[in-house]
């Protein structure tokens, strides 16, 4: 894995290089997953980047030395009364353009220390996640509105759990709209920087939040159900928002060198404790199902209670569409299908941003059913139509009079029935 890096890097540590031009597309050389499941130097175009010292370009905007600390005591947070003033508060000290360094060799810039390798590679990754929203969601380059900033090794603090930084993570933070790529300490085989798969898992986080949330800092849906006692809308939109950030991270792998990895977590959470959440989030695996114990819980725990258990959920999510989509080799039209039912004003094929207003002041009727419903009437083949419909309602334990014999057409046909993989549930 990083063996080959730190080689390279003790190989050409001496040498000195200028700044280099910038223009796009640059020519570089970045950590990319290889077919024998290694990463290691593979010569790559830098396509929308401005400036390659301080990695600014149109898809992303690279901060250092940033410092940002979420303390509910924080006055500067209690009397903030809008998105730009709670960002001021957040960000205790906003920090710099970053500074790569790199060794021209026959044209293309090679990293010259650790954390070039590290930038060159989030950046190129980032921009892999860019294309695939463009090319298969189908997402035009002026919705996505800006560059992302992106905080590269911020001192990230929760106050409220540990006053220590937060480390091994990258994330999308959609209260500041932007990228944090927290330092590493356990997670040194494949820091997640480098890992395509986790940070196109994030970038779909920041479509989900563009699209189904309407671009809020502070989504209207969440906030207001999370509110009450039980939230199981709210359960329901951060169990799909993190299934299909799965999904798609997985279908961004099936455009790389190494080819479609149902299982690209394991390159990073390898070692113990953490392969057990490589194993967890393994698409591939068939046997998952929705339990008793689950399904109430997302019913009936509210939001904070509910957290860690929408990676659950989400989890059955993804793997269903992965079955449904690799059985009827019809991957790529599902993907699609998934963006275009986040957000879709016609009333006989309502997005998910739709049904979510549509069911705003009562949130139990935001069901599983309802929000299979958005992706369900967004595939119009009706072969990979019946496929996800009868995987959603094998593995989510969706009842098929939900799905089926409704007086919407474009929600599963008559021959729709749950396979068998998992065991029936009571009706609730």
């Amino acid at each position: 894995m990083l063996r080959t890096v730190i080689a390279a890097t003790a190989t050409l540590g001496l040498a000195v290089g200028c700044a280099p031009e910038t223009s796009a597309p640059v020519k570089v050389s970045a950590l990319v997953l290889n077919s024998n499941g290694e990463y290691a130097p593979q010569d790559v175009e830098l396509k929308t980047v401005t400036d390659i010292v301080s990695l600014n370009g149109t898809v992303a905007d690279f901060r250092g030395g940033a410092r940002i600390v979420f303390d509910s005591e924080d006055q500067d947070l209690q009397t903030a009364t809008t998105p730009e003033a709670f960002v001021n508060a957040l960000l205790k000290e906003e920090g710099h353009d970053v500074t790569a360094s790199y060794i021209n060799q026959d044209g293309v810039l090679w990293p010259a220390d650790f954390h070039t390798w590290n930038m060159v590679t989030a950046y190129y990754n980032l921009e892999r996640a860019f294309d695939y929203f463009q090319t298969v969601g189908n997402i035009p380059a002026a919705d996505f509105k800006k560059p992302v900033t992106t905080y590269y090794f911020p001192e990230f603090i929760l106050a409220d759990v540990d006053k220590d930084p937060l480390l091994d993570n990258a994330l999308y933070f959609s209260v500041m709209e932007s990228f944090l790529v927290l330092p590493f300490d356990q997670l040194q085989r494949a820091p997640l920087a480098i890992n395509a798969g986790i940070i196109a898992h994030e970038y779909s986080h920041r479509i989900f939040n563009l699209k189904v949330y309407g671009g809020q800092p502070f989504p209207e849906a969440l906030s207001l159900w999370a509110a009450s006692g039980s939230s199981p809308g709210a359960n329901v939109l951060k169990s799909f928002d993190e299934g299909l950030a799965d999904y798609h991270a997985y279908g961004t792998t099936c455009r790389a060198t190494k080819g479609c990895d149902a299982k690209f977590f394991s390159t990073s959470f390898h070692d113990a404790p953490y392969d057990q959440i490589a194993r967890d989030r393994d698409l591939s695996r068939s046997d998952r199902c929705m339990t008793e114990a689950l399904r109430t819980q997302l019913r009936n725990q509210s939001l904070n209670e509910f957290s860690g258990k929408e990676y659950l959920v989400g989890t059955l999510l993804a793997s269903a569409l992965y079955q449904a989509g690799e059985g009827q080799g019809q991957r790529e039209v599902l993907l699609r299908a998934i963006v275009a039912a986040y957000n879709d004003s016609d009333p006989k094929t309502p997005g998910l941003l739709q049904l979510s207003q549509q069911y705003i002041n009562d949130q139990d009727k935001f069901t599983l059913a309802v929000a299979a419903g958005a992706i369900i009437t967004h595939v119009t083949d009706l072969k990979l139509k019946e496929a996800v419909c009868n995987e959603l309602m094998d593995h989510l334990q969706i009842p098929r009079d939900l799905l089926v014999g409704t007086s919407n057409p474009n929600l599963c046909p008559a021959s729709s029935a749950p396979g068998t993989t998992c065991p029936r549930l009571p009706a609730e």
